[in-house]
């Protein structure tokens, strides 16, 4: 089979030195035992970046005849410059990892060997998180059990580590949202999958250029894409927040005729809090998933692809 991986790519500079070298050796390897076929290749995609990234990959791309390179106009985010490297490349099968080279490249093999047995989605799955945070560790498991409590369906500790066949790749070109959550979309395919499991590294060189605020924006789009629960949600609280104004109308009702009370203090202090933190929750809510069809419906490209190499 002819295999293509997949890189998106972000200022990675320091990295793409380490990079590059090591996933041409990959190809090389594992065409000396022809699993793949000699024509596979790899395919960088510069998403915007504002340093030396594409003039690496070109360098590379001179240099290695298995080396590809696609430069998009401008940066449009993680997820989008994965998908353009996916429908770019040619491969009977696509491997997307990131540049990092925190996921384990070794397990690219036992991908191949999964997709000759017939799998055409296979999944690479982190072991453990020891080289995380406390805190990332416990967030980024609390969200993938939170992603499974409220209906979504993803596999818990993938990434984006995965091997699609061709097959798969076309059918997630009918997949047309802009707000793109490939974890959620994957498993909607229905085909056949398997799973790989691996040890994810530390950074071979650079840092990471997926802040707070990158995460927490992509976690909303995973809950917002894929569940409506949350605004099932408000009409849950409004029946609680219903429930209580009743027991609390009792109460006022009797103290009033049967205790001491500070008149109007509890009949007007209490609905006021409640009623206001519920209606702005609410509120805010419903502009979530507001700014989400407003995005969907104007159907803008989710890139410019400005050259390749």
């Amino acid at each position: 089979m002819k295999l293509s991986i997949v890189v998106p790519c972000y200022n990675e500079e320091e990295v793409l030195l380490e990079t590059i070298p090591k996933l041409t050796h990959l190809l090389t390897d594992l065409i000396d035992k022809q699993k793949i076929s000699a024509d596979s290749n790899v395919y960088f995609v510069d998403d915007g970046s504002t340093d030396s990234t594409w003039n690496l990959i070109v360098d590379a791309a001179r240099k290695e005849t298995s080396v590809r390179g696609v430069k998009l106009s401008r940066n449009q985010g993680h997820q989008a410059a994965l998908s353009a490297g996916l429908f770019t490349a040619d491969g009977d099968v696509v491997v997307s990892m990131d540049a990092d080279l925190q996921d384990e490249v070794a397990v690219t093999e036992e991908m191949v060997d999964a997709a000759s047995q017939g799998f055409e989605i296979v999944y690479g799955v982190r072991k453990r998180r020891q080289t995380d945070s406390f805190l990332k560790r416990f967030t980024a498991e609390g969200y993938y059990h939170l992603l499974g409590w409220l209906g979504v369906d993803v596999v818990f500790n993938h990434a984006d580590s995965r091997l699609l066949s061709r097959r798969s790749v076309e059918a997630l070109k009918r997949y047309r949202e802009v707000n793109l959550f490939l974890r959620g979309i994957i498993p909607l395919l229905g085909f056949r999958t398997a799973h790989v499991y691996y040890d994810r590294h530390e950074r071979a060189a650079g840092v990471s250029k997926y802040p707070m605020s990158k995460m927490v924006a992509f976690a909303l789009d995973g809950v917002t894409s894929f569940s409506a629960f949350p605004l099932r949600l408000i009409t849950i609280l409004g029946l609680i927040v219903f429930a209580g104004s009743m027991g609390l109308g009792l109460w006022v009702l009797f103290t009033r005729l049967y205790g001491s009370y500070v008149p109007g203090w509890a009949s007007t202090v209490i609905p006021i809090y409640s009623l206001g933190g519920i209606q702005l929750l609410s509120i805010g809510v419903i502009g979530e998933y507001l700014a989400k069809i407003h995005t969907e419906v104007k159907a803008r490209p989710r890139y410019h692809i400005e050259k390749t190499v």
